[in-house]
């Protein structure tokens, strides 16, 4: 009998797709589940760039790009980089990918090797350890909490890094916590690692979406640092599957050599559609939506604060909400998944994020409509009252 590769053992399978899955089979048999869970906001990427797509269908632009992506997105992304965050980012050290996850695919591959470790928040999101485990490395959870922000004490990244470790990987806005990272923070943090001789990537994929805090890019403290973003969050184009990362210069012929042979190029039309994103129109509209998810945002904490349930910290951007139900049970999958078997609320368990504590945390996705997180509160009331 053929057996699969030992690395895929090492791969956890999300536990929240017990919980969709599910969630599916109640919504097929008409059930109302309000969805909770999935961390993907209840829209469409804009018309305009809708029709840019169709457009570059119709005109027939829908073969290879060069691997680091269409120049003049490159070049829009340059431009929004200095119009937004006053950050200069020559477009040549901008690679264009399939998704946010390419770009970790590829920074794995260019910056890790085997043997390896770098250092993450416990809590983070679980497919970036997955990521190393392919490049034969793997990550090195530091146990965060919410009296600092799940930020990694700055002592903590000293006494931890050894020989072994190639660097640090950080995400602000962070999922699932919410939380942003100040810029004196990433500050720090380069610093240290610039002695360690190690490298940093910070994960903006949720860039633009803060509420709190600063709104700022990691590329404003150091052209070293690595930087990943994507349009599936700000922009709500996550079925289009593309992102990019930011490398340093001395890093662009290894970035291009392993874009070329990992994933070829990220889908044309998705690139064409991409740069009308950067219009003014689409950005106003994005705004709008940003402050739609504010609303949400003020919504769902009052809610949860109303019915006793603990913000492990005050989320400040994306659109999680991370609450400690410790106060209610041992075992926070069981109750997530009894919350959707009796209430048809679907949220997401802590495992999925972290080791420590884990059974103590359910993910809060605001990306449902405030009337609908009304009636969630509600529901989850009902079901605490009689758990």
């Amino acid at each position: 009998m053929q057996k699969l590769a030992n690395r895929v053992a090492n791969i956890a399978p999300f536990q929240v797709m017990a919980i969709m899955a599910r969630a599916k089979h109640l919504q097929a048999l008409g059930e109302d589940v309000i969805h909770l869970e999935v961390g993907e906001p209840d829209f469409i990427a804009p018309e305009a760039v809708n029709q840019a797509g169709a457009e570059a269908i119709a005109q027939g632009k829908t073969g290879y790009t060069a691997a680091t992506g269409l120049p003049e997105l490159r070049q829009a992304i340059s431009k929004f980089y200095q119009s937004r965050y006053h950050v200069q980012v020559a477009p040549e050290r901008i690679v264009v990918t399939p998704g946010a996850s390419g770009a970790l695919l590829l920074l794995s591959s260019l910056m890790v090797n085997e043997g390896q470790e770098v250092l993450m928040p416990d809590p983070c999101y679980p497919c970036n350890r997955h990521f190393l485990a392919q490049v034969g490395a793997r990550a090195r959870m530091l146990n965060c909490d919410a009296s600092n922000n799940f930020e990694i004490p700055l002592e903590a990244l000293d006494q931890e890094w050894d020989e072994h470790t190639a660097g640090v990987w950080l995400a602000s806005p962070a999922n699932p916590t919410g939380s942003v990272l100040s810029q004196e923070y990433v500050s720090q943090i380069w610093q240290s690692v610039r002695r360690h001789e190690g490298h940093v990537l910070v994960d903006e994929i949720y860039q633009g979406l803060v509420f709190e805090g600063e709104d700022f890019t990691a590329l404003s403290v150091s052209d070293d640092i690595f930087v990943i973003n994507s349009f599936s969050k700000y922009f709500a184009m996550t079925g289009w599957r593309l992102g990019w990362i930011v490398v340093p210069e001395w890093a662009i012929d290894g970035a291009t050599k392993l874009a070329q042979n990992l994933f070829i190029s990220a889908p044309a039309i998705s690139q064409h559609a991409a740069i009308r994103a950067f219009e003014s129109d689409v950005l106003a509209e994005c705004e709008v939506r940003r402050l739609e998810l504010a609303t949400r945002r003020k919504t769902l904490i009052k809610g949860l604060k109303r019915i006793g349930l603990p913000i492990a910290s005050a989320p400040q951007g994306a659109f999680y909400i991370y609450v400690d139900v410790s106060g209610i049970t041992e075992d926070a999958m069981a109750w997530s998944l009894r919350l959707l078997e009796e209430k048809h609320v679907a949220v997401t368990p802590g495992a999925d994020f972290g080791a420590r504590d884990a059974h103590k945390y359910v993910r809060f996705a605001y990306t449902c409509d405030s009337h609908r997180l009304e009636m969630a509160i509600d529901r989850i009331a009902d079901f605490i009252a009689g758990y």
